[in-house]
């Protein structure tokens, strides 16, 4: 196993999934900087965190980001994209405003990051792209055109770019998690089962990111899908 100590980046790093593997990553040994809209949410303090803001929906400040980022953290080599959200309805509910941004948000601007952080991973001897895709990149489903175009946009993303970063050090892997328990499910009209069982924790997304950046120099996983051992799905009043 790969036990060599990184420099991270993991974006959404406030809560959920990211929280979960900044934490993980963190418990490790490695040097994590999470971003989030919103720095306030990160407190607790740790000698190898550093909280960084970043907004995902404005596109136009994703470039200034990243060059900051490598200038700060010269010795980055990994990336885990875990920022996202979800919203759910028939297409004509959607606004074209609210297409655009969940769009943004859920793979343009993760593309535009890592066509910004590309250059310099790739002169390492030793990088990672990781993406936390979801299993709606793996079949459509009635209520969410827009949500799992979003998916299937990242999960062929990230097809092509392994294949791009195949004679390179950038090895690139997806995680396609099924329902996982966070609060991703707050703000929506439906939620995992609450029994054992029924739905992820964001603990096994992280273990699934562990594995990934764990794998020797010579193999690259490229794509895991995770789902409950039996999914349920609970409609809220």
């Amino acid at each position: 196993m790969h036990t060599l100590k990184r420099t991270l980046l993991v974006t959404g790093a406030s809560s959920g999934i990211g929280r979960a593997i900044a934490r993980q990553l963190l418990a490790h040994g490695h040097q994590v900087i999470g971003t989030s809209r919103d720095c306030r949410r990160f407190t607790k303090v740790h000698p190898n965190f550093v909280g960084v803001q970043l907004d995902l929906a404005k596109l136009a400040g994703v470039p200034l980001f990243a060059k900051q980022l490598q200038n700060d953290f010269p010795d980055l080599d990994a990336v885990v994209f875990a920022a996202g959200y979800g919203q759910f309805g028939g297409l004509e509910q959607f606004s074209f405003e609210q297409i655009e941004t969940l769009m943004t948000v859920n793979f343009t601007a993760q593309a535009c990051l890592t066509r910004a952080l590309l250059p310099k991973l790739k002169q390492k001897t030793h990088a990672n792209l990781v993406y936390i895709g979801s299993e709606a990149a793996l079949k459509g489903s009635r209520n969410g055109s827009i949500y799992c175009a979003s998916k299937f946009a990242l999960r062929g993303f990230s097809q092509a770019l392994r294949d791009e970063c195949g004679k390179s050090a950038v090895r690139v892997s997806l995680v396609n998690p099924g329902m996982v328990d966070t609060a991703f499910f707050d703000t929506l009209s439906f939620a995992p089962g609450k029994q054992s069982g029924q739905a992820l924790m964001a603990e096994d997304v992280a273990d699934a990111i562990s594995y990934i950046l764990q794998a020797g120099p010579h193999s690259v996983i490229d794509e895991i899908n995770l789902n409950p051992s039996s999914k349920v799905i609970e409609f809220k009043k």
